[in-house]
């Protein structure tokens, strides 16, 4: 790795002097002494000096070199998350020799495999210079895999102390015996994050080793046998999915930018059903969906690899592309949704479920913006409901709504999970977690209201978003006038509520996401005004659409 100038000879220091901290508790255990007592304390504080000297070399030179490159920067940020939890190693080792104390007889302590767990992590401390200074992706797992191997010995010591425990005999001795396992054990928290910090320094990118494993056996399942320190691998930022999502090709090589895969790995649930809306795609529109490349499950994780989608996703396109783009990116989106409308279509009725789902999130919304839930109040003899009386009326009135037909949703029609491929003349869908069959209404809602929501405020940005936002009202209003949908303008202002409401939870602008929250009550209270109405009647207010 490239060196930074004055870090890597403390660096060094710091390594050696843990390991020794570590060696010298370890003789401690065996044999206590006043004066290695007062030598493993009293070398602390030169452990955290050394710290402190690594992490400010780390800060001032990422603040005073303007042109460090990316590796150096994180070559930089591992070294300082290194050095945190070497100093926190050494912590533990303080914290160890002042159990013995406690002890009635020290000695008490050898009938528990204690040193097994202190070798390991000595080994694990002897790989981490070289394998920072080799990037050596090897060594770095092995010191990641320790904190398995010290979880699995302290388990094994932890039972022999409880079942000594239920004897009733030298209680106070097992449970120092069992604070200092536990210490130990702690240990190899640490050094999974000094591990973790060297996969980083090499391949780029903050991954966790269930996570790295995970990208490892996907990959070997599609075919790519290359070390991971010759794959490209590319966190994308924004995902509120819970999956990690990334791009990975190979490094140093000039392929078509369309070339790559993207990495996706989470909870099992979600991955699976990801998996198997993407297969559902595949047979009623080929092409609009990514491809699988692989799959893999183990436990309660797993991760595929999908075709790399090139192109714009829409938000990019209204941002930044010309009139006639813009137009023919609609033109295409229009084509497409009515194509799939079309082949999808099942003339039955199905429930609306717009305020089940903005109850289901509710809290979200209001652990970010709390002011947004409002209480009961009357004025004379005027009451205003409060939020859960609103949404339980709402609620209670939508029971009896019902969508005419269904069709295949994407499930999350934000402008940023369709991309747009102007040379192509088509879209794709991507991020398919929650496609399923639904009110085409469940979809119409959620891109009116993430064109609203773009964070932008230029007269010429929100006009074309404006643009965008009458287009598709006026060709869901179109279908649904084509198809008999007497309630479509009703259903739309519950899912128009909804979505507003609920889109609050991701905008840190207070005024910007009260705006979202005050023409989300509106819409609700708007319903609520037709009760005892036929909902055939209601007109949606439309102006509520626009900005």
């Amino acid at each position: 790795m490239q060196p930074i100038e004055g870090l890597g000879e403390n660096f060094r220091f710091l390594v050696l002097e843990v390991s020794n901290q570590l060696q010298s508790s370890r003789e401690f255990l065996g044999a206590p002494s006043h004066a290695l007592y007062d030598k493993i304390v009293s070398r602390d504080d030169y452990i955290d000096n050394l710290k402190n000297i690594i992490e400010n070399k780390c800060f001032s030179t990422i603040h005073r070199e303007k042109d460090l490159s990316k590796q150096a920067i994180n070559q930089i940020r591992s070294a300082q998350i290194i050095c945190v939890n070497l100093e926190r190693i050494a912590d533990f080792c303080v914290n160890i020799v002042r159990q013995v104390g406690y002890f009635h007889d020290p000695a008490f302590l050898g009938r528990f495999e204690y040193k097994e767990m202190i070798d390991h992590i000595l080994e694990c401390l002897a790989l981490i210079q070289p394998s920072r200074e080799k990037g050596d992706l090897s060594g770095a797992l092995t010191i990641c895999r320790a904190e398995f191997e010290l979880d699995r010995m302290y388990k094994k010591n932890f039972d022999r102390i409880m079942a000594e425990l239920r004897t009733g005999l030298h209680v106070e001795d097992l449970i120092t015996a069992l604070f200092i396992i536990r210490y130990l054990e702690r240990i190899g928290d640490s050094l999974l994050n000094v591990g973790e910090a060297l996969i980083f320094a090499i391949i780029g990118e903050k991954i966790k080793i269930e996570q790295f494993q995970a990208l490892q056996q996907t990959l070997s399942k599609s075919g790519i046998n290359a070390p991971l320190s010759e794959i490209d691998f590319q966190s994308i930022w924004g995902s509120r999915s819970g999956c990690r999502i990334s791009r990975v090709s190979a490094k140093d090589q000039r392929v078509d930018p369309a070339q790559g895969s993207i990495f996706k790995e989470g909870n099992v649930h979600k991955i699976r059903r990801e998996k198997e809306n993407i297969e559902s795609w595949a047979s009623i529109y080929p092409g609009l969906g990514p491809k699988i490349f692989s799959y893999h499950e183990d436990g309660e994780n797993a991760s595929m690899l999908v075709e790399f989608l090139s192109g714009c996703t829409l938000d990019e396109v209204l941002l930044t592309a010309s009139e006639e783009t813009i137009e023919n990116a609609w033109f295409v989106v229009r084509e497409t949704l009515a194509e799939i409308w079309k082949t999808t279509l099942v003339a039955a009725p199905a429930p609306s479920a717009s305020m089940r789902q903005l109850s289901a999130r509710l809290d979200s919304v209001l652990q970010v913006h709390p002011g947004f839930k409002r209480a009961h109040r009357g004025i004379g003899e005027t009451s205003i409901l409060s939020t859960e009386e609103i949404l339980a009326a709402c609620r209670d009135l939508e029971s009896g709504l019902f969508a005419p037909a269904t069709v295949f949703n994407h499930g999350d029609f934000n402008l940023n999970n369709i991309v747009y491929n102007h040379a192509k003349q088509r879209i794709h869908f991507i991020d398919l977690y929650r496609s399923g069959r639904g009110d085409f209404l469940q979809d119409v809602s959620v891109f009116l209201v993430s064109n609203f929501r773009v964070p932008v405020f230029s007269p010429e940005i929100r006009e074309r978003l404006n643009q965008m936002i009458a287009r598709m009202h006026a060709f869901a209003s179109q279908w649904a006038a084509e198809h008999g949908d007497a309630t479509f303008q009703a259903r739309l202002c519950l899912a128009l509520a909804r979505s507003f409401y609920t889109s609050t939870r991701f905008e840190m602008n207070h005024d910007f996401a009260e705006e979202m929250y005050l023409r989300g009550v509106y819409l609700l209270e708007k319903f609520l005004r037709h009760k005892d109405q036929p909902w055939e009647s209601f007109e949606l207010p439309v102006d509520v659409l626009y900005s």
